[in-house]
């Protein structure tokens, strides 16, 4: 009688199971023993796997802080979700927020691309549309050039912030901020014990709404609603992120409407 190729392969699975169980004296056994090597004929036991090399990060996931080349200070996320939010200063004065690029983008091989950048400058330049290429190295560093379809380019270069790996601590955020437009009207905001932000402008603006945690970099989903006839962007809602750098000790946040038409930036320094 002739015997397949895949009847073969059965027979040689059967044998080596039954060896093994033979070696073991039982199923139950082989498997509390973790395949053994000498028992079984090879294998990792649960020490053997903790001793393993671990995965690291292949992504540009994480909090970034850095410099552009025309001396304006950026302070970026690259969330889980594939978005970016870089916000960058006023040149040569990093307490003035200048504006935020945003979009979605792609990590692969210490390669990062985006299609769909947009610029949300709040030094009358409006809000500009580009493409962003970038290299990186995980945890380590995020090097980037933004592309406008002007034919404008700005590049920038940032170091992983460890603050990254931190769980958001709503505690250290807690507090009262205030901070100065690039059109020069103070901002004071004030984030509750319960996580609720609240704030207003020199000019009549006013913003309100909740903060919840993200999973990590102590980042917050942030959905917020602007009342007053100067805000200029409406009674909209808007949704989109706050982090607190403890090493500046300020308060970042930033939030679009689903359209990408219309943004609330904020950034203020703990009083």
């Amino acid at each position: 009688m002739r015997m397949t190729w895949t009847n073969s392969l059965r027979c040689l699975l059967a044998l080596g199971l039954m060896s093994g169980l033979v070696a073991c004296s039982s199923l139950a056994n082989c498997f509390n023993s973790g395949f053994a090597p000498v028992a079984c004929g090879g294998g990792y036991s649960a020490s053997d796997v903790s001793s393993l090399p671990q995965p690291t990060p292949t992504s540009a996931q994480g909090r970034w802080t850095g410099t552009t080349s025309t001396g304006r200070t950026v302070a970026g996320l690259v969330l889980e979700d594939s978005s970016y939010w870089l916000f960058y200063s006023a040149k040569n004065n990093p307490s003035i927020l200048a504006g935020l690029v945003q979009g979605t983008g792609t990590s692969h091989s210490g390669s990062f691309g985006s299609s769909n950048t947009r610029d949300f400058n709040l030094e009358d330049a409006g809000i500009r549309s580009a493409t962003m290429n970038g290299s990186y190295v995980p945890n380590k560093s995020f090097l980037g050039t933004i592309a406008y379809l002007t034919g404008d380019t700005e590049s920038f270069s940032s170091t992983y912030d460890g603050d990254s790996e931190s769980a958001p601590n709503l505690t250290l955020v807690t507090g009262t901020y205030v901070g100065l437009r690039a059109d020069n009207h103070q901002v004071t905001l004030i984030v509750d014990a319960a996580g609720t932000l609240s704030g207003h402008s020199s000019d009549g603006c006013t913003v309100a709404g909740p903060l919840s945690p993200r999973a990590t970099g102590n980042v917050f989903h942030t959905s917020v609603t602007l009342e007053g006839r100067a805000c200029s962007t409406g009674n909209e809602p808007l949704t989109g992120v706050t982090f607190f750098d403890a090493a500046t000790n300020q308060l970042y946040i930033a939030a679009l409407n689903s359209a990408r038409t219309t943004s609330y930036l904020f950034l203020g320094t703990k009083r």
